[in-house]
């Protein structure tokens, strides 16, 4: 009877080592998926979430405000900025052309944080660069909704059906106001060339800058399809998802529920 030698090594065979490695990769394709898809829907909680602290924020400060909106300076001034405060630290003006709208909230939503979507970051330093914002990105990581500018200084006592109208949602310049414009329009509605968001389509001004806005639960690579969403707050305070649209089954009077813009 031969002896059992205890000392004697043990080794993988390369057959071995190469199932080993394939079951790694296997389980490696299976969980990667996974583990984005959970990351992908973390971001999108947090955003909803922060919009609905934004939504209190503006309600309180309506509430203060003879439930009339701020002024936006939509139509006087270029006033449309992703910066909170100038190089000596002291809070922007809603009026500066630099200034963020959520600046004219700051009293009632005092973390700016609240204005910021984790699934913005990876398109803020786009912004920061095309916009010379110093190259630096985390000036504007918490600038990551944008406004309706057609709700400047109005009245919300004058405006049916609140949960109809739009308050702000995710994208990539701070406010909205051009949806009537064929070549400029940035409203989810169609603009008169039958699509929206002109402005970022191929061909034009901010085609990189597409992706930003349907940044949520993407599915496509292309430059200007993602497959994906958007999450928006409304007037009422609740918050909800608009999915990739070029415009159809969205309405004019979700941004502009008085008329007031042809």
């Amino acid at each position: 009877m031969g002896v059992f030698n205890m000392n004697r090594p043990t080794a993988f065979t390369l057959i071995e080592l190469l199932v080993v490695i394939a079951v790694i990769a296997i389980l490696l394709a299976l969980l990667v998926p996974s583990l984005q898809k959970a990351r992908d829907q973390a971001r999108d909680v947090v955003c909803k979430s922060h919009l609905r602290g934004v939504g209190v924020g503006i309600r309180m400060y309506l509430d203060d405000s003879n439930q009339r909106m701020p002024d936006m300076y939509t139509y006087t001034s270029a006033s449309n900025g992703h910066l909170w405060w100038d190089n000596q630290g002291n809070l922007l003006r809603p009026s500066d052309d630099r200034a963020y709208w959520g600046v004219a909230y700051f009293d009632y939503v005092q973390d700016k944080k609240v204005f910021g979507c984790p699934a913005f970051r990876n398109f803020a330093d786009i912004i920061a660069q095309d916009l010379l914002y110093g190259g630096d990105h985390r000036f504007i990581y918490t600038s990551a909704f944008a406004s309706n500018g057609w709700l400047s200084k109005e009245k919300i006592t004058s405006i049916r059906r609140c949960s109809e109208v739009i308050l702000a949602h995710d994208h990539m310049e701070p406010r909205m106001e051009h949806g009537n414009r064929a070549e400029r329009s940035d409203m989810l509605f169609p603009s008169p060339t039958g699509v929206n968001l002109t402005h970022y389509r191929t061909g034009a001004g901010r085609t990189n800058w597409y992706r930003g806005i349907f940044r949520h639960a993407v599915r496509k690579g292309d430059d200007v399809q993602t497959g994906g969403s958007l999450n928006t707050l409304w007037l009422d305070t609740h918050v909800s998802r608009i999915r990739e649209t070029t415009g159809q089954g969205v309405l004019k009077r979700w941004y502009d529920p008085l008329g007031k813009n042809p």
